[in-house]
């Protein structure tokens, strides 16, 4: 289902939300979701199942956006210097979905590289790869290597 849909839902949230990394970063959640409730959706349904998802993600992200520009307009300016920023690991200029997917699937669903590659559509070795290079990246983020 990743295959045959992703295309078509990333277009979709980039038309949404008019940035790529925010809608790549929509699309991986809503084939996230779509593994949630994998035994509770009618597959006749998607992909506007996934669509639905992207729209409803993307109109919480526009929400909060707006409500931090309020927040940030009416606060006074904080004379103290922020706290070192570092990217969360599953932030969209860390990995890309396929990746955040794979890393989802494995560690906190716990699924094998068969179970992974079945319900993505790749091939064990593709997963293994993914895993593999997803797990360089974090620990180059982590450890402080990334080079910026």
């Amino acid at each position: 289902m990743y295959r045959r849909y992703r295309d078509a839902v990333l277009r979709f949230a980039i038309r949404c939300i008019g940035r790529r990394d925010i809608a790549e970063e929509l699309t991986a959640e809503a084939f996230l979701e779509l593994h949630r409730h994998w035994n509770e959706i009618d597959q006749e349904r998607l992909p506007s199942w996934l669509f639905t998802v992207v729209k409803n993600r993307a109109t919480d992200h526009l929400r909060r956006l707006d409500l931090e520009r309020r927040y940030v307009t009416t606060e006074p300016a904080h004379t103290t210097k922020p706290m070192e920023s570092r990217p969360s690991l599953f932030n969209h200029t860390v990995l890309k979905p396929v990746h955040r997917i794979c890393l989802t699937l494995r560690y906190v669903h716990e699924m094998s590289l068969t179970e992974i590659a079945e319900r993505l559509g790749l091939t064990e070795v593709q997963v293994k790869g993914h895993l593999q290079y997803a797990r360089g990246l974090l620990r180059k983020e982590l450890s402080g290597e990334t080079g910026r």
